[in-house]
């Protein structure tokens, strides 16, 4: 138990060291803060009047709006794995080894920070929206359900884009695992309907993880029956965690050994 509250102490110190990080950061800063407005703004006024939303015969911010959280908070959790890269190529990692933490605290702290950095983002977004149109028509439970899923999938992408960062040796391959996080929402059935798409497209999108938690978060927000996209969601992103979070230990643990 005194070794828990030791780790728990360990992990709130490095949290708030990264959030520290990222406030000192002016660029970042501005990204973070303006990267969900410019997304929504773009795929509103830009693409918005071009594009039909299929069966769904909803308006196109009320059928884009859940993929624009996905791609706010998605993008900053994927940049979970620069970081961790600086950390093993810069130093850090050596005065970590210097202190009496446990080595898993140090992935785990990326991820944590990440998770409330990334809501943030994707509340910014969802802000940007209704102040755009958008009128959610969701209940209270559906809310605390939409902000589980978000911090799910921010979880799930910052555990993933560690263990990328941790596979690879420098930071500019790290930062390549931001490009492959943007990509999902796009060939889904976020940003234009799933059911317009070309054979191979539409197999692709119809069964890849991002398309059953836009549709989950669709249905949350706007009242709408969940069906089993709920259940398939959840199924993806609770995978993603239980493989990713053992295999970033694994990895730190031999990155850090010698």
């Amino acid at each position: 138990m005194s070794a828990l509250v030791t780790s728990a102490g360990d992990l709130r110190r490095l949290v708030v060291r990264d959030l520290r990080r990222e406030l000192r950061v002016l660029d970042g800063l501005i990204v973070n803060a303006a990267l969900p407005v410019i997304i929504m703004l773009l795929f509103v006024y830009v693409f918005g009047g071009a594009i039909t939303t299929g069966s769904s015969g909803l308006s196109y911010i009320d059928f884009v709006v859940p993929a624009v959280l996905l791609m706010s908070g998605g993008y900053g959790a994927a940049l979970s794995a620069v970081n961790i890269s600086e950390d093993l190529t810069g130093g850090m990692i050596d005065r970590f080894r210097t202190l009496p933490i446990s080595g898993w605290v140090v992935p785990a702290g990326h991820v944590v920070a990440s998770v409330v950095r990334n809501v943030a983002s994707s509340a910014i977004a969802l802000l940007a929206a209704i102040l755009l149109g958008f009128r959610p028509d969701a209940t209270l439970i559906d809310w605390a359900l939409v902000l589980a899923l978000v911090a799910g999938y921010v979880l799930a992408m910052s555990a993933l884009a560690v263990v990328w960062g941790l596979l690879v040796s420098s930071t500019q391959a790290a930062g390549a695992f931001s490009f492959a996080v943007l990509f999902l929402p796009y060939v889904s059935d976020g940003i234009v309907p799933a059911e317009t798409m070309p054979g191979v497209l539409r197999d692709f999108a119809y069964n890849q993880p991002a398309t059953p938690i836009i549709e989950t978060l669709r249905a949350l927000l706007l009242d709408r029956p969940v069906g089993s996209s709920g259940a398939v969601a959840a199924a993806w992103l609770i995978g993603a965690v239980v493989i990713s979070v053992p295999v970033a230990a694994l990895l730190f643990r031999r990155r850090t050994a010698a």
